[in-house]
């Protein structure tokens, strides 16, 4: 079964219905049919629900998040251990902070995919699979 890790810019291409967006939604089928497993770092988590406030505003926010991801995928939490690893990629490989998170789940499993639409990953595709969205 291949584990797929979603960043905050797959989630939101599936949440704006652009570029990628069907194969966001392909996924999140597949870890409702048991044919795949979903995990989105609890920091990227964060930023998916601050983008969304800010372009709709906290009630639809709150409406979005709570339909969202199926009940099948995993919010993952931090703590310390993720958060000095999530450290450790930002400085030494020059990357986001809440990029580094969802890289750092992508590194846990030689099985997981990270997908994403930022291209800022391409620097560090040495380090795990990354499916890059099409640009919109």
């Amino acid at each position: 079964m291949t584990t797929y890790v979603l960043d905050s810019s797959a989630v939101l291409r599936y949440v704006e219905a652009s570029a990628g967006a069907e194969m966001i939604e392909d996924i999140l089928m597949a870890c409702v049919v048991n044919r795949a497993a979903v995990f989105v770092s609890v920091v990227q988590w964060g930023e998916i629900a601050g983008r969304l406030r800010q372009r709709f505003g906290e009630s639809e926010e709150m409406r979005i998040l709570s339909s969202l991801l199926p009940s099948e995928a995993t919010i993952v939490p931090v703590n310390g251990e993720r958060a000095v690893k999530a450290a450790g990629l930002k400085i030494d490989r020059k990357i986001g902070y809440a990029d580094a998170f969802a890289l750092e789940l992508a590194m846990e499993s030689a099985d997981s995919v990270l997908v994403t639409a930022d291209f800022g990953f391409k620097a560090v595709s040495d380090l795990a699979q990354i499916e890059f969205l099409p640009a919109k």
